[in-house]
C-alpha cells in the first residue's frame, strides 16, 4: 500500500489524524495534512483506507498496487 496526500486540495479537518495519527498528522500553522508513514504497515492498512474515505475534500489516496 501506498499512501498519497495532495496538501493543495486539503481542508483541514483532520479527520484523517483522528482516524490514523499513525499515518497523518497536521502543520501547526495552518491545519493542511501531513503524511507520517507513505507506506503503513499492515495493521494500519483499514484506518488509512478509512481516512481516504471520510476525507471532505479527497486529499487523500491509496495506491493497492505499490508496497
Amino acid at each position: 500500500m501506498k499512501v498519497n496526500v495532495d496538501q493543495d486540495r486539503c481542508c483541514g479537518a483532520g479527520q484523517c489524524v483522528l482516524i490514523a495519527p499513525e499515518v497523518f498528522d497536521q502543520r501547526d500553522e495552518d491545519g493542511i495534512v501531513t503524511l507520517l508513514e507513505p507506506s503503513p504497515a499492515e495493521d494500519l492498512h483499514a484506518a488509512a483506507r478509512e481516512a481516504a474515505a471520510v476525507c471532505p475534500a479527497s486529499a487523500i489516496t491509496i495506491d493497492d498496487h505499490q508496497q
